[in-house]
């Protein structure tokens, strides 16, 4: 498989040196968040192209979406005819996101029409096309909706599946936009390396935790760490993307958006991150370990904060091991009180020392730990924690210690990086 789309012998540069950018809107009362979108876009070099439908713009007028594009904007294939535009611009695109994407313009989508300018450029465009969907629960859940999403994935479109939330009116359930910053964000990967979002998990049920744990010394201090949870919420996103099941058990991370279609349990400690791994292990198919838990956590905790002067011996303190959840899940496995199918994935985040590299500690972490798969990431000052972009070593356990197979994985957007890891993951799978 192509792990990037190369389009340079059909599409020219954009102007900025980022890409051209198709961005079409559909008439839904969420295409106000189309503004953020483009915005987003236009922000980070990109030309963005937008290309509303006629009901759109009863919604966000022409006007509004020029002035955020720089680009003038029209519906019809009527319109610059000189210009072929409605060949042009699908064939020019490097990418198109369809945001939102609405139940009326899928099934057109799906049935290959070409009745408005927008259509017509999905039908010339041979770059990655990516639909954020928005619509009522019941739209989204109908049968000819879900017909037309599978046969839009089936031919190869990105069909983001919707976020979880308030609707228009007093309803909520799954069909909300996503925000506009997580669109661009998902469809940025689907650009950067093509099959990113197939549909290869459907059915399976994956694991995943992210974050950082803290272990208090009194009600407002604690220990932590830098962890961001910015890998596990990307590894959570490309999972549901790809069809499966997945269970995000979250520590404290950044502002991130949320992966739209996970369920999410928050903890705060690696004792709360154990119990909610072992109630959520026994059912699922893998388990992918990559939140930051604390090592160690204060022998006690103050029941009131501690002062300086006080009774209480601030300059030293007393530390004591948390479990370790990778390993006991190994050890539950080898037992018989997990599945023998279930599969176990890791994560090291080393900085080497005097005498061995990343990779070297990487080694010796996954001897001793026991894992199916274990993910190595180099970290430190400025270095994939808190970063958007990420990079590192894939290692499986060969038949002997030292024969561990490794493979590179280059620098890229963390959502990139988690399609690697769940790509590794799936071969372990056994054949259905």
């Amino acid at each position: 498989m192509t792990d990037t789309v190369n389009n340079s012998a059909v599409h020219t540069a954009s102007r900025d040196g980022g890409l051209r950018i198709l961005v079409g809107v559909g008439g839904g009362i969420a295409a106000y968040k189309a503004c953020a979108l483009i915005r987003t876009f236009t922000k980070a070099g990109h030309d963005v192209h937008v290309v509303p439908t006629e009901s759109a713009l009863r919604f966000v007028g022409a006007a509004t979406f020029e002035a955020l594009s720089g680009n003038p904007v029209s519906t019809t294939v009527f319109e610059n005819v000189d210009e072929v535009q409605h060949v042009r611009l699908g064939q020019e695109a490097d990418l198109v996101v369809i945001a939102p994407a609405t139940a009326d313009l899928m099934a057109r989508l799906a049935h290959g029409r070409s009745d408005d300018l927008l259509t017509a450029s999905c039908l010339v465009a041979t770059c990655p096309v990516v639909l954020a969907p928005a619509m009522h629960t019941e739209m989204w859940a109908h049968p000819a909706t879900r017909e037309n999403v599978e046969t839009l994935r089936r031919r190869g479109t990105v069909v983001l599946d919707p976020a979880h939330g308030r609707l228009t009116g007093p309803d909520s359930g799954p069909g909300r936009l996503p925000e506009p910053e997580h669109i661009a964000s998902l469809a940025l990967a689907a650009h950067d390396r093509f099959g990113i979002f197939r549909r290869s998990l459907a059915g399976r049920r994956i694991l995943i935790t992210a974050g950082g744990t803290h272990e208090p010394l009194d009600p407002v201090r604690f220990l932590g760490n830098a962890s961001s949870g910015r890998q596990g919420f990307a590894l959570a996103d490309v999972a549901v993307q790809r069809g499966a099941r997945v269970e995000l058990v979250a520590g404290f991370t950044d502002e991130l958006d949320e992966p739209s279609g996970a369920h999410i349990t928050r903890i705060k400690t690696a004792r709360d991150m154990q119990q909610a791994v072992a109630e959520l292990a026994p059912s699922s198919d893998a388990v992918i370990m990559s939140a930051a838990v604390a090592d160690f956590r204060p022998a006690s905790a103050a029941d009131a904060k501690l002062k300086k002067g006080g009774d209480a011996d601030l300059a030293t303190l007393a530390l004591t091991e948390n479990p370790d959840i990778l390993r006991g899940l190994v050890e539950a496995r080898r037992t018989g009180e997990l599945p023998e199918e279930l599969l176990i994935a890791g994560f090291a985040a080393e900085t080497g020392d005097a005498e061995h590299t990343p990779l070297d500690l990487a080694r010796v972490k996954l001897a001793r730990k026991g894992c199916d798969l274990l993910m190595c990431n180099a970290v430190g000052d400025g270095l994939v924690f808190g970063q958007d972009s990420s990079s590192g070593w894939l290692l499986t356990p060969g038949e002997q210690p030292g024969a561990e197979e490794v493979t590179e994985v280059p620098a890229a957007s963390k959502l990139v990086v988690a399609s690697h890891i769940l790509d590794a993951l799936e071969e372990l799978f056994a054949p259905e």
